[in-house]
Formats: C-alpha cells, structure tokens, sequence
C-alpha cells in the first residue's frame, strides 16, 4: 500500500492547470516544495501564465507548460512519455480538465464534448500512466468530478451525467488498483468560484456557498496526504446525498420543487 503523498522532490501533472481549480492546485503543490509541476492545458498561453507566475515565487522554477487536450487519448499518451522521459516518473496525476456545456437535454455535440472532456478524459490519462505507476508500486491519480456526479445539475443533463460517470469510473480505479499501491481520489465540489461558474457565483453574492480554487486546492493535498478517496469541500453535500439514498422520491420532489424555483425566477432557462 503507497504512502500518503508527500510533495516534496516529486512529479506532477495537473491538467486543466491553466485556470480555476487546476491553476489553484499548481500554486499549492509549488508552495508544498514540489520537484516539478506541469500545467497541463489545452490552453498553452494559460498554462504558461500560470508556470510563469508559479517560478517567478519559486527560485527553483519548479514549473513547466505543457499543451494537452485530455480528450484525445495520443495526446496524453505522448505527454505521459514526455514528462517521464524528460523530467522523471509521475508520482501524481491531477485529472482536472472539464467542461460545463449544454442547457436541458442539451444537443449531440454536448454530449460529445462533455463525456470526451469529463469522461474520457481520465480514462485516457488512466490508461496511460496508472499502469507506470502500478509497475513501481506507487502513485497517486487524482480525478476531479463534481457534486452533480453524486446528485445532479438539473440545467445540464450532459453535465450531470458526465460527472456521474466520472465518480462511478473513480471508484472502479479505487477498487482495481488497491492492491497495486497506487491511490485514488475524487473531489466533487459544489459551487466553486472560477470562470466555469463566474455568472451564478457572481449572483450568488460573497454569502453565498461558493468556495474560491485555492480552498479546493487545500482540501485535494490534504486528501492526497491521508489517502482519502472522496474529497468533499462543502460538507454539506454528503448529508445531501445521503438524504438521496435513504429516500429517492422525497428528494426527487425537492429537486424538482428547486428547478420550479429557478425556471420561475428566470423564464428563459424554461425553454431549454
């Protein structure tokens, strides 16, 4: 069984590292006394802001860029090889790309996009460096889902059923790699204040349940540390989906008392 993860001399790639969570996480794994962190996007300018601004802090430069779009399985086979082959073995990998796309039903291509990016994203980096890490007998891969994957987004269909499949695939990787020394873990966060969700945090109010990136951030190390497999920032979520569990219909009734409220405070989101 691996260690908890200690960040100090060790390799990390974090996808989606060009903003919100992902750009959070970089910054907190550079203070942690990181060997390397990659910021890994399919945004390049992004990604090597975020390098940029991490080694300006950090006299030992300990970030680097890379252009990766997790929803094309050679390119992340290849970044796999790249960093293991020019900085060394990946001890942590951060799957945190995801898209929020696609009101009500949604069309075809949000449901392309959303289960290449959401779903197939973290197969593809799964199929790609979990089997290394096996091989050594130690590593950590770090799934990024959402509270929509453990209850559900009722504006976005593609999205909720994304990030339910992100949680069902973590927990596969959980109980297939127990034995193998390499830890999995899946944070599903409610409201995070980062461009994805911008207009309702901004709505919201500085009141409101939103938290910002670098809050997330903390609460993933801390998971990755004690080995943890759920992370979840807003504790209340795990009272929500355990009220799911023990009585479906009544919360089925909540949830569609919840939708009423918001169609009727905003017409438009009716038609969608």
């Amino acid at each position: 069984m691996a260690d908890g993860f200690d960040a100090a001399g060790q390799v990390a790639v974090v996808t989606g590292g060009g903003s919100g969570i992902g750009q959070a996480l970089c910054r907190s794994l550079a203070q942690c006394g990181i060997r390397s962190v990659v910021v890994a996007d399919r945004n390049i300018e992004a990604a090597q802001r975020v390098a940029a601004a991490i080694n300006e802090t950090c006299s030992s430069g300990p970030a680097l860029a890379l252009e990766l779009d997790v929803a094309e399985s050679r390119s992340v086979e290849a970044a796999v090889a790249k960093v293991e082959g020019e900085i060394g073995p990946i001890d942590l990998w951060c799957s945190n790309a995801g898209i929020h796309t696609g009101d009500g039903l949604g069309e075809a291509s949000d449901w392309r996009m959303s289960l290449d990016v959401n779903l197939m994203g973290h197969v593809n980096a799964a199929r790609a460096v979990i089997p290394r890490m096996a091989r050594r007998g130690n590593g950590h891969f770090f799934v990024t889902a959402s509270a929509a994957g453990l209850l559900t987004d009722f504006r976005s269909a593609p999205y909720a059923a994304s990030k339910h499949a992100a949680v069902a695939l973590a927990e596969w990787l959980s109980i297939t790699h127990a034995d193998d020394g390499v830890s999995i873990s899946c944070v599903c966060p409610e409201g995070v204040r980062t461009g994805m969700t911008k207009p309702s945090s901004l709505k919201a109010g500085v009141s409101s349940n939103f938290l910002e990136p670098d809050d997330v951030a903390r609460e993933i190390i801390e998971a990755l540390r004690t080995r943890h497999f759920l992370v979840l920032p807003h504790p209340k979520v795990a009272e929500y989906e355990q009220r799911r569990a023990a009585d479906r219909e009544n919360w089925l009734d909540r949830m569609r008392a919840a939708r009423r409220k918001l169609t009727q405070a905003t017409p438009s989101a009716a038609a969608s």
